[in-house]
């Protein structure tokens, strides 16, 4: 229960009290981060589904759907992901690209940046909740899924804290790869398999490797802020976890239709 406790209090808005902020509560914390990943996509798909049944169009549900995770992480992710943007594309060494990301205001590689995330997620969403709710739901639930997934693997040992304060340090390293390679093969096919359940044996394989995609754009990403930055810090996880989200909506999307 510290687990589940710590996944649902660092990485949702939920009125979830951490009473643990140990090392082997950040463990089972992230290990069990795609939870936290699956109640956030239902209700965001639960939203779009309540809007397409009162007659709203599609566009109307997609941005209800993409607009509840920002509201249920009070946009943390969001605003890591522009830090993050702010930060490499300052193109300045790593200890000022991080005093540039710990900043209140967002600058406008972070404002581009968000901009355009935000349209894909929502012109993905539109394109499926046209074509139907289902397909929709199960694309917004599964990229949810597999954005704090990327998490789970992004605390792996080899990830160091680009600080020694912060989310980013109590999380980094905690996850052993002997733990997080079963959760992700686990989570890929239970995702996968339900997929399958709903809307057939193709959209198993189709969402396997919109998941497979996203975790490696993600991890694309991180490895390049461990570059740049010296490690991972809190607006680092925001942002592969964004990212994670985003390429999973638009693989999900491509051929589907």
């Amino acid at each position: 229960m510290d687990g589940i406790r710590f996944a649902f209090g660092t990485l949702t808005a939920l009125p979830v009290r951490v009473t643990r902020w140990d090392r082997e509560a950040a463990r089972a914390g992230m290990l069990w981060a795609p939870l936290a990943g699956l109640v956030i996509g239902a209700c965001a798909a639960a939203v779009g589904g309540i809007l397409l049944l009162l007659d709203s169009g599609p566009l109307l549900a997609a941005v209800a759907t993409a607009a509840v995770p920002a509201a249920l992480t009070r946009g943390l992710h969001l605003d890591g992901l522009a830090d993050v943007a702010d930060g490499l594309g300052s193109a300045k060494p790593a200890e000022d690209a991080l005093r540039i990301m710990k900043q209140s205001d967002i600058g406008p590689f972070g404002v581009l940046t968000l901009v355009f995330v935000l349209l894909g997620q929502v012109a993905v969403l539109t394109e499926l909740y046209a074509a139907s709710w289902t397909r929709g739901a199960a694309a917004a639930t599964i990229a949810a899924v597999t954005a704090r997934l990327a998490l789970t693997l992004t605390c792996r040992p080899t990830v160091p804290p680009a600080r020694p304060d912060g989310l980013g340090a109590t999380v980094a390293g905690a996850v052993p790869v002997r733990l997080a390679v079963p959760v992700a093969l686990t989570v890929t096919a239970a995702c996968a398999a339900i997929a399958g359940a709903g809307l057939g044996p193709g959209a198993a394989v189709h969402h396997a490797l919109a998941m497979a995609a996203a975790l490696g754009a993600a991890q694309l990403l991180l490895a390049h802020c461990v570059r740049r930055f010296g490690g991972v810090t809190g607006d680092v996880f925001g942002a592969v976890a964004e990212t994670a989200t985003t390429t999973a909506l638009i693989v999900s999307a491509l051929g589907a239709l």
